[in-house]
């Protein structure tokens, strides 16, 4: 079973506060919801939690100030604020406090669901590339990940996002093997026909690129995904 993302709710409004739950729930989110900034900090000292959406106006204790104590106690969870002013030192003094994003209200829940998403695959991404390599040599060629370059002697070529992250996972792929659900679920975010066929034109673009070395090729293994292999016969 898939480990549910937890999510911490401080909102004082009770109906807004129900209503936020409830839609969460029912995008598979795991939601404990509390009323004021103290409630929240006691159930942040009880449980864990993978993010926390913060309401700023609440009585006891206001969300800059909860996210300031939440801070001490881990300065790497993700943090979201909602308020119903618009005062663009309030905006500012949220990213100050290392808000993750901040929102409105009112607004669309679907733009908060893209928001989590969005903050939650980047927490990720940075959490599976801690530790790996800035740089790989492919064959003949020196691919930095940093700068997303591949080079071949002289000649260096700028890899897009899309291209530099699925050479990374061909270059880091456990057993050698890069499956289609995990290139697809991790850079394009979803599986179906119209990812499917835009990771296949990508994957030809570093088939392309790579070709400049007879040494390097990229497999399709049926059935499951793809493997870089450097044939040390040819390169000799």
């Amino acid at each position: 079973m898939v480990k549910k993302v937890k999510i911490l709710l401080v909102e004082d409004d009770p109906n807004f506060g129900s209503i936020l739950k409830s839609y969460l729930e029912l995008a598979e989110y795991e939601v404990l919801l509390k009323a004021d900034g103290k409630q929240g900090l006691a159930a942040y000292k009880t449980y864990s939690f993978d993010l926390c959406i913060l309401d700023i106006m609440m009585p006891e204790m206001d969300g800059f100030t909860l996210a300031k104590e939440i801070r001490k106690l881990n300065n790497k969870i993700p943090l979201i604020f909602l308020t119903a002013k618009t005062l663009k030192e309030d905006v500012l003094e949220g990213f100050r406090i290392g808000a993750d994003d901040y929102l409105t209200k009112p607004f669309d829940s679907e733009v908060l669901l893209y928001k989590i998403a969005a903050i939650l695959k980047r927490n990720a991404m940075i959490a599976e590339s801690a530790g790996q390599p800035l740089s790989y040599e492919v064959g003949a060629f020196h691919y930095d990940c940093r700068l997303r370059t591949l080079k071949l002697g002289k000649i260096s070529q700028t890899l897009s996002p899309k291209e530099s992250e699925l050479l990374k996972m061909l270059c880091s792929a456990k057993e050698g093997i890069l499956t289609r659900h995990d290139a697809l679920h991790q850079i394009w975010g979803k599986e179906d026909y119209f990812t499917t066929r835009s990771m296949d034109v990508f994957m030809a673009r570093l088939r392309k690129y790579l070709k400049a070395d007879p040494s390097v090729e990229i497999l399709n293994i049926h059935g499951n995904g793809f493997r870089l292999i450097i044939n040390s016969e040819i390169a000799k």
